[in-house]
């Protein structure tokens, strides 16, 4: 379960560009590393060692990655790149199941609604720690309408937190 949090966008661009920093400044470190020595090793002086070379740097990337998430993954500095990237993972649950999402609220479906106003909250706070505010400007209006229509129906607009049994539920809407 997600649930969306407040967060100040300023801070997080500044952390999440530290957090790439670091992670880039590992890659190269650790991917130069590895192509080095896998060319010493496996290569000939001399000799063409661009396979060593590039599985050295693949060898480096595996192990990047291996590293962000056994090591690195739970440290503060990481907290705000591991909140976008799980609010974008719970957005793209939703938007692969939109159609059902949109035919569960055309039959006026609680579950469908509310996934709906999450789906928006979780949009509009994404486009605010991008600083994308043009392209949430085009859904201003779908977002205004639905949220009159939750409350025309007396659900509550607050929905910030991702159940997935409304996943299930919309799944039997087309």
């Amino acid at each position: 379960m997600f649930e969306i949090q407040p967060i100040d966008p300023a801070y997080y661009r500044q952390q999440t560009r530290r957090s790439t920093v670091v992670i880039a400044v590992i890659f190269v470190a650790l991917a130069m590393l590895c192509a080095t020595l896998s060319t010493q090793a496996f290569g000939t002086p001399g000799g063409d060692n661009f396979k060593w070379n590039l599985l050295g740097v693949l060898a480096g990337l595996g192990l990047t990655i291996a590293l962000v998430r056994q090591q690195l993954w739970s440290r503060p500095f990481m907290a705000p790149a591991v909140y976008g990237w799980r609010l974008k993972r719970s957005l793209m649950r939703v938007t692969n199941v939109m159609h059902h999402v949109k035919a569960g609220v055309a039959q006026g479906d609680d579950s469908a609604m509310k996934l709906l106003r999450f789906y928006h909250l979780g949009v509009t706070q994404m486009h605010q720690l991008d600083g994308n505010s043009s392209e949430l400007s085009q859904m201003v209006r779908e977002i205004d309408s639905h949220r009159e229509a939750m409350e025309q129906q007396g659900l509550d607009i607050e929905q910030t937190r991702l159940d997935l049994a409304w996943l299930e539920r919309v799944k039997t809407f087309s």
